[in-house]
């Protein structure tokens, strides 16, 4: 589904009529954290979670959490719900086996750098994973799940999109209150430039707190093979607009943008709409590495998919907040 407009404009009659429901969510999340028992794994456990109902980034971050390990000797696995997909774990991902319909979008992708795992029970994966040899588990979301103890939190923020109108689902985005959120974190990672002011948001609410400043690097071949052909870019991402503009950076033109809602099963009939409108158009069909993982293995040939890496203002920032740990 996609997020409700109202959602990111300031406060209106929406956001003021659905309060008391939003003031219900909030206290039921806030009732869930209180009487939580988390349980450790055994082993390190970072996650990589967010505020706001939909995507900010969480995915590219957990992969440079992953480097970061990589480069320190850790032998760290990845752990995900494995969202949209039918099998509920715990399970580690078979990239030769599973597609995206079996394990999840994310899951897919990230078992291409580092074994990762899928279980609906967070707690049972995360041991999983420490029995099949991990030494620290890198969770891609999970923030609000209370049942594994998180030896370290850090918050993706989408900087073009913030905090939203600042209001608790349904009358904003936030998946909690702030100030709750925040005082379970270790730090906060803003992707892209802070349009609307989330820093300082996040300095005011818990003036402690590491803020690190990041934008999403696009790999630049892939626009190279593309040349000056225009491209019709489709997503379906927690923010289509933010891969729209991510081509726009590495100077594509874009011929037509198809959004789709986040986590979009494309069907064949899909691709086969967007292969004929960008024949028309005389266009390349681009899209992310997450929509890409999700496409029928049938088409996958026809369509370019644009990797992300996420590029720290600060080179050494990441590493000094995974210090705190290893």
């Amino acid at each position: 589904m996609r997020a409700p407009g109202f959602w990111y404009r300031p406060p209106g009659l929406a956001a003021a009529l659905l309060s008391p429901l939003a003031c219900l969510y909030a206290l039921a999340a806030r009732r869930r954290q209180a009487t939580a028992a988390p349980q450790g794994a055994g082993i390190p456990v970072l996650c990589i979670g967010n505020l706001v109902a939909g995507g900010a980034g969480k995915t590219p971050l957990a992969q440079a959490v992953m480097r970061s390990l990589q480069a320190r000797g850790i032998q760290a696995h990845y752990l995900s719900r494995g969202y949209g997909g039918r099998l509920t774990g715990p399970l580690r991902v078979d990239p030769a086996r599973h597609g995206a319909a079996d394990v999840g979008d994310e899951p897919l992708l990230l078992s291409r750098s580092a074994p990762a795992w899928i279980s609906a029970d967070r707690l049972a994966g995360a041991r999983a994973a420490r029995d099949g040899g991990a030494q620290a588990v890198v969770m891609d979301d999970g923030f609000q799940n209370p049942a594994l103890a998180k030896d370290l939190s850090l918050l993706v923020v989408d900087g073009g999109a913030g905090f939203g109108n600042g209001r608790v689902i349904p009358a904003g985005p936030l998946r909690e209150p702030l100030a709750d959120g925040l005082a379970r974190a270790q730090g906060v990672v803003i992707v892209g430039p802070d349009r609307l002011g989330a820093a300082a948001q996040v300095a005011r609410l818990a003036p402690a707190m590491p803020i690190l400043t990041a934008r999403l690097k696009p790999d630049a071949t892939v626009a190279a093979s593309i040349g000056d052909r225009p491209v019709l870019a489709f997503a379906g991402i927690g923010r289509p607009p933010k891969f729209f503009d991510t081509c726009r950076e590495l100077g594509l033109t874009l011929a037509e943008t198809v959004p789709f809602p986040d986590h979009h099963p494309y069907t064949g009939a899909d691709i086969a709409g967007l292969l004929d409108r960008a024949s028309a158009l005389g266009a390349v069909p681009l899209t992310t590495e997450k929509d890409w993982v999700r496409l029928p293995a049938a088409h996958q040939g026809a369509i370019k998919a644009l990797p992300v890496v996420l590029d720290f203002d600060d080179t050494g920032a990441l590493a000094r907040v995974l210090g705190t740990v290893f």
